[in-house]
């Protein structure tokens, strides 16, 4: 589909519980659309709900209102008011996420963390370790470490892990939330690279890049998060 990502109308504000109740607003009336092989950069100031926005995307954070449209398998779905297993469904098959932190399950081997989402859709677990073990070594991660649970990793090499472990899939639509935040010059290269390819294959991203010169790379178009913030608007 050449728009497979639409987000209509939403808004998210946060209780807190502990504070009588206030509520915090973080956006609202959010509207926008990522085409296929494009890749849209969500800019402003730290803070302003950049990556609130990716989680309300992918599931993660429930929404006030305001619709987030995925196009998956021949139909679209609204992800705002899908049931889980259907969030998981379209998790699985086509709405893939890098987030800033790593969370695997403890003694998993990094390779194994790294093909888990091939093996999750049914592809042949050597295959799929053959793919991950080409994406570790583009990812320039050690060999000695692809047996090793990422856990005893430094952070720039649990942030590869991660990156493979992300970009493995055939995902139509790929959120990245920092993905270059704790890698060198030389990784931050490969990550660009593999970021035009995966638009190349017509995959739709959105990401959020403080890297200067990534975000110049690979962004398509700079859509400003803070233009939707209510606490701005109030100020």
């Amino acid at each position: 589909m050449a728009t497979p990502l639409v987000v209509s109308e939403v808004s998210k504000s946060f209780t807190m519980h502990l504070r009588d109740g206030i509520r915090l607003p973080v956006v609202a009336d959010v509207s926008f659309s990522v085409a296929s092989g494009e890749c849209v950069v969500l800019g402003g100031p730290s803070g302003i709900g950049k990556s609130s926005l990716l989680k309300m995307i992918y599931g993660n954070y429930a929404v006030d209102g305001g619709q987030i449209l995925i196009a998956h398998q021949q139909r679209i779905v609204d992800l705002a008011s899908a049931d889980p297993r259907t969030v998981i469904d379209v998790r699985r098959e086509t709405l893939g996420y890098v987030s800033q932190f790593l969370r695997t399950v403890p003694r998993v081997a990094a390779l194994d963390v790294v093909a888990e989402p091939l093996v999750a859709r049914g592809e042949n677990a050597a295959s799929a370790r053959e793919r991950a073990a080409e994406l570790l070594k583009k990812l320039n991660l050690p060999r000695e470490l692809w047996q090793l649970p990422p856990a005893t990793f430094s952070g720039g090499e649990q942030q590869r892990v991660n990156i493979a472990r992300g970009f493995i899939t055939d995902h139509a639509i790929l959120l990245l939330d920092e993905p270059t935040a704790s890698l060198d010059a030389v990784n931050r290269r490969v990550v660009i690279d593999m970021i035009e390819e995966k638009k190349r294959q017509g995959v739709a991203l959105l990401g959020i890049f403080h890297d200067e010169e990534v975000r110049e790379a690979v962004g398509d178009r700079i859509l400003d998060v803070s233009k939707f913030s209510p606490r701005k608007a109030a100020a």
